[in-house]
């Protein structure tokens, strides 16, 4: 008799708990999205107790079936996917997925610091958006880069990011300058400054005359071909060829304009270049 009433006792029980387990759920938020609170539903009766495990979150709470379960941004600020364990008879979990939040900082990379004016493919950009606790933005998101220096017409152009990234490459502007290089999502923008100088020399031109200690040369103002003015200490090599042998003098660049002295070996032809540029010649015979 005894033992007949401890086996009912004990299918009741096993019948309490099987009704407890199925009574038991969870229900995860709708969209959740990284550092915003929000709520998992529960259902059943009962004490249990609750774990949380995400991508930078360990989280252990008791809890109260039927109650929800109320998560602080703090707990919730990295996204990815999260898996909701509540232990106890009829346990149960669940797994969902935390979006990032909208773009707030833009990591924004310009390369190169300086380029020569008016160069093909010349600058390049990569934009890595991220929302405020510094998640990757990994939806489609439309980029703007606009390209602007002073005095010159502003280059722009749109690009979708894709996996979390939009990269584009620009020609350099035809005007040296500190160009402006923003790269903007939104109504959030980062900026950076990108120095465009003078390409190499372009339609070299000198002109020579007799001076006291020999044949003095000099350059008309050195430009690259958009017309900006090469900077101080450019090379231009000066060759003279005459009956007394070749001689080659390099001179710098000073205030636009490149100048120097040469022997009196005449006649000879005086040629002028500078790097693979070169420019014009002039002959000067032995009676000038």
């Amino acid at each position: 008799m005894i033992r007949r009433v401890v086996f009912v006792l004990v299918v009741l029980a096993m019948c309490w708990f099987a009704e407890d387990a199925a009574a038991a759920g969870i229900k995860p938020p709708a969209s959740p999205v990284a550092g915003q609170g929000m709520s998992l539903e529960t259902s059943g009766s009962g004490s249990a107790t609750f774990y949380l495990v995400g991508p930078a979150t360990r989280l252990k709470r008791s809890i109260h079936l039927g109650e929800p379960i109320r998560l602080q941004p703090r707990e919730v600020a990295a996204a990815g996917r999260y898996t909701a364990i509540v232990d106890g008879d009829g346990g149960t979990s669940v797994s969902f997925y935390v979006a990032p939040g909208k773009p707030a900082e833009l990591s924004f990379l310009a390369r190169p610091s300086r380029v020569p004016a008016a160069t093909q493919h010349g600058i390049s950009g990569v934009v890595f958006p991220f929302d405020r606790d510094q998640n990757l933005v990994l939806e489609p998101l439309p980029v703007r880069f606009e390209l602007t220096v002073a005095g010159g017409a502003p280059e722009s152009r749109t690009v979708e990011t894709r996996h979390g990234v939009a990269y584009i490459i620009l020609d350099s502007g035809r005007k040296e300058g500190a160009a402006q290089f923003v790269a903007t999502v939104g109504d959030v923008t980062a900026r950076r400054v990108v120095r465009q100088v003078a390409a190499d020399p372009c339609d070299l031109h000198f002109q020579a005359e007799r001076a006291k200690d020999g044949i003095l040369v000099r350059t008309a103002p050195v430009r690259d071909c958009s017309g900006n003015p090469v900077p101080d200490g450019t090379i231009v090599s000066f060759v003279q060829v005459g009956p007394h042998g070749k001689d080659t003098v390099d001179a710098r660049v000073k205030r636009g304009v490149a100048q120097a002295t040469l022997p009196a070996n005449v006649p000879s032809t005086i040629s002028v270049a500078s790097g693979v540029v070169s420019g014009n010649e002039v002959h000067m015979g032995g009676g000038q």
